[in-house]
């Protein structure tokens, strides 16, 4: 009888270990997610509207980067399925102290940075 309970306690546990990983691996915790979602993408390309709003919002590029990389990803902001390319909204803070959201597209191109939003402070801003 012993033995069973001790059973059923090593599933409950290795089941609640493998959950917690794959919600690391879907809040962002590696490199390369299920959604695949890749953080190394190379080249990071920059939209038009992308240099308009990093300027708008004094967000440089090495912020940018700090997102891709340490962002969490937040799927109720991004569009995994979108046609033709997945968009994902990450966000974090950057080294300046900046709550920021940043919107990528991977592409057979590179990663596209389509926008950055300040989610703090309302810049004044002229990008068309």
């Amino acid at each position: 009888m012993k033995k069973k309970h001790i059973s059923g306690i090593l599933i409950v546990l290795i089941l609640l270990a493998g959950s917690l990983f794959l919600l690391n691996q879907y809040q962002g915790g590696s490199n390369i997610n299920y959604t695949g979602f890749d953080r190394n993408l190379n080249p990071l390309i920059f939209t038009k509207h992308a240099k308009c709003r990093m300027a708008c919002r004094h967000i440089d590029e090495s912020e940018i980067r700090e997102i891709l990389h340490k962002g969490k990803i937040n799927f109720d902001k991004s569009e995994p399925d979108a046609k033709p390319d997945p968009k994902f909204a990450l966000e974090g803070t950057t080294h300046d102290n900046q709550q920021v959201r940043v919107i990528f597209a991977p592409s057979h191109r590179g990663m596209v940075v389509i926008t950055c939003i300040d989610l703090n402070t309302e810049w004044q801003c002229d990008c068309r």
